[in-house]
């Protein structure tokens, strides 16, 4: 069983690498943005849905309570899985052992975190391309991207000491073609085998 973390700020590609690791690994890809964006946006939305929706039209954190809730839910979907790979979560160290304490009630634990990092103004511009293709309302507006990354930046990123200190961080350049940032994760998932 091989559980991965995979984060890094909004559109550092972790959504598009986490599902070519996932088939790679023949691994589960939970991504807890688009599960709450299917939450949302379900007809009628989910009661989940409805307290989401404030925040992440804001750009800013869905509490833990729900979060972790949900991916239980989604995790108890598995049971014949070989592993997860969490795309989106954990976002702040509290979730962090939320999520240890999650797969310690199954036996499991998580191999290793990858983190990709990629240049504010990279980012902005691949959200603002992503919002034009994909009508994501997140992904339009240059005030809604920079709260978005200012968020990641004062509750996500000291995950990266949190993992660091259980020895379990993998930073990896997230500039580039696709293929080559995969390839790049890959020789850092290969290496815990």
């Amino acid at each position: 069983m091989m559980n991965l973390v995979i984060f890094g700020p909004p559109g550092s590609g972790k959504g598009t690498q986490a599902e070519k690791i996932a088939k790679c690994y023949n691994l589960v890809s939970l991504s807890t943005g688009a599960i709450l964006r299917q939450e949302i946006n379900s007809k009628p939305p989910t009661p989940l849905g409805l307290q989401a929706k404030p925040y992440l039209d804001n750009g800013g954190l869905v509490p833990d309570e729900l979060v972790v809730d949900i991916l239980k839910k989604e995790m108890s979907k598995f049971p014949e899985s070989t592993g997860f790979i969490f795309d989106g979560y954990p976002r702040t160290p509290r979730q962090a052992e939320a999520l240890n304490t999650a797969l310690a009630e199954v036996n499991q634990e998580i191999a290793a975190t990858l983190v990709l990092e990629v240049d504010q103004k990279e980012l902005i511009t691949r959200l603002l391309k992503r919002g034009k293709n994909s009508g994501r309302s997140d992904d339009q507006s240059v005030t809604v991207i920079e709260n978005r990354l200012n968020v990641y930046e004062k509750n996500t990123s000291p995950l990266i000491d949190y993992y660091r200190n259980l020895g379990k961080l993998k930073i990896v350049n997230g500039l580039g073609p696709i293929e080559e940032i995969y390839n790049r994760l890959k020789d850092e998932i290969d290496k815990l085998s």
